[in-house]
């Protein structure tokens, strides 16, 4: 697999696709544009963010923000409050664990089940 190729067809912004799994873990690539995130944890599980194209300003609270930009890699913590946008449009590759829920238990109108991230 290509991963660039891995974007064609990927429209909607924030909204995961899960294009492998490794063990317990998926594989995810998304798109983001704005600020749609809001502040959201995952209790139980590290999440791995790699910039693929753009840049994404991710913000961690009580810390400085991160400006990540191509080829860029940062693990969010488990339990650790964050969130991601960028003003332009950024590629995102993510590996979480197959529990992971998209922006944890926060619902929002970018909400996706593990269900409508399948590819």
């Amino acid at each position: 697999m290509n991963l660039k190729d891995a974007y064609i067809g990927l429209e909607a912004y924030f909204s995961p696709r899960i294009i492998g799994e490794v063990n317990d873990q998926y594989i995810k690539i998304a798109k983001i544009k704005g600020q749609e995130v809001p502040w959201h944890n995952h209790e139980n599980e590290d999440e791995l963010f790699y910039i693929v194209e753009g840049t994404l300003l991710m913000e961690i609270e009580n810390r400085p923000d991160l400006i990540m930009k191509k080829g860029d890699l940062f693990v969010v913590k488990k339990g650790v409050n964050h969130r991601v946008s960028s003003t332009e449009d950024c590629l995102i590759m993510l590996i979480e664990s197959k529990t992971t829920e998209h922006i944890g238990k926060v619902k929002s109108a970018i909400t996706k089940s593990i269900e409508e991230q399948l590819f």
